[in-house]
Order: C-alpha cells, then structure tokens, then sequence
C-alpha cells in the first residue's frame, strides 16, 4: 500500500517557521494502530489525516496524532490540511468543513491574501476558568517565575507578567508531567495582543512549535481581559508563529498563513 504524505508550515510565511504537520488524505480510513505507528515515525507533532466524510454536514472526517496518542482538536494540522486542500488537490469551493471529535470545523480560505495562502479556522470556544490553587508548585515548574494567576478548560493556562517572563521561562519537564499533560504560559506582548507557549510533555512534546487549538482558550481569555473582539498574537517558540484571532460568541475564529515544504510517500 502507497499512501502519499505532505509536510506543510502552519502559521507562518516562511519554511522552516511555524508548526510542521504531516498531512495524509486517504480514502478510507486505516487502522488506528497503523495511524499511531505513522504518526510516531513522522516523529512530528502532529500526523493529521482526513478522508471523504459521509456526513451531509462535512466535507471531510478529519483526526491527529501526536507521536504518542490521538487528541480531539488540532489547529496547525488542520490549517496544514486546508491548504493541501485548497492549493494541490483542488478543492472547488473557498469553505472546508471538517468533521472531528470537537465538531464541525469551518475553514475558509482568505482570498484577499495574494501571494500567500491564509486561511481562518471556526474552532470552538474554550474560555478557561480560575483555579484556586497554590502557585509555588506552578513557579517551580516554570523556573521559579512570577505567576500572575492559574486557570484551566482542557489545558492549564498560566498567566504570567510579561513577555520576557514568556519567553525566557526555562521549564522543567519532569515536574511538569507529574502536575499536568499540557500547559499553556501567556502575558501581553510588546507588539501584539498576547504571547504564548505550550508545552505538552504528557503528549509526547515537550514544546509546540505553534498551537491553534491552544488558542481555543487564549482568544477568550485575552478578548475578555483586554474588552476587545480582534487580537493578534504570537507563539514565542524557536520556529515562531503568528496567529490572528476574533471572539465570535461561543466560536473563537483562528487565521494563519501556511507554507509547502515536501512530499512524500509511505510503502507499507
């Protein structure tokens, strides 16, 4: 069996920036096992995959894996999906819909953008909420740093008290898998919005290079506390990342660029 693999930069204008994902369109769908094994020897942070939905609602099934499990929502893996779709397999109309474990995602493509491809994702909604807890075990998980406050939805999100905080903050992976899989560290930015990492050492990642689905919390979070519908923000990773984001309602809208950087293809 010869399956094709695409490998495309989310979030960003330049190879080797943003996110790198593995997309694999497929007709039908493989064995779970098989898909796990696929994902771990891409060894990427995600292997997304998506075939022809039977839904009258959908385009497309889509799911991802990380090197390790699946998980419910990917955002730079389904920006990396769109644009396989859009700019090589020649989907016909500007709209994808996918259908995933977090429900029906919305992508359509920004035609306004004339060199390079973009795209605004409807994702869902995840405002985190406040947790009462002791911030000494959190501090010396992130190298002793300042916490401004704690709160959660899927993920632990750390507020912290600016952008060096962010981005120097040296963690300590260990502790942190002991406390939780995932966790997201924030602070207002000097020429955006907000800034974020993510780290998901639980998962398999230690830190993500661009993470949409993080964004399902930062949107509402940073649109709450900034009173501001609109934000831009950056995902301070080596690679780098840039994400345009709108709270609408219960939907977060989630806009990025995306670059090609190869095919290939899988004999199995």
């Amino acid at each position: 069996m010869n399956l094709t693999l695409y490998q495309i930069d989310a979030f960003t204008k330049k190879l080797f920036g943003g996110n790198p994902a593995a997309v694999v369109p497929l007709k039908k769908w493989l064995d779970d096992e098989l898909m796990q094994k696929l994902a771990l020897e891409n060894n990427l942070s995600e292997t997304v995959f998506f075939v022809p939905s039977k839904s009258k609602e959908a385009d497309y099934d889509i799911r991802w894996f990380t090197p390790q499990i699946e998980i419910n929502l990917c955002g730079h893996a389904t920006l990396a999906s769109a644009y396989v779709l859009f700019e090589i397999l020649s989907h016909p109309k500007e709209e994808i819909i996918f259908s995933s474990k977090s429900g029906l995602l919305k992508i359509k493509k920004d035609i306004t953008a004339s060199k390079e491809f973009k795209a605004f994702m409807d994702f869902p909604s995840w405002k985190p909420e406040r947790l009462d807890i002791d911030t000494e075990q959190i501090s010396a998980i992130l190298g002793g740093l300042e916490i401004v406050a704690i709160y959660q939805n899927r993920d632990v999100l750390v507020e912290l008290l600016n952008e060096e905080a962010v981005k120097n903050c040296q963690p300590d992976f260990g502790l942190m898998k002991r406390f939780t899989d995932k966790m997201i560290i924030t602070a207002p930015g000097k020429k955006v919005d907000f800034v974020s990492r993510f780290f998901a050492p639980g998962v398999g990642i230690n830190e993500d290079p661009v993470t949409g689905s993080a964004h399902s919390q930062l949107i509402p979070f940073w649109s709450e506390k900034l009173g501001q519908k609109k934000l831009h923000a950056l995902q301070l990773s080596a690679r780098g990342g840039e994400i345009w984001g709108e709270q609408a309602g219960e939907r977060v809208l989630m806009g990025g660029n995306a670059v090609y950087y190869m095919k290939g293809e899988f004999v199995i």
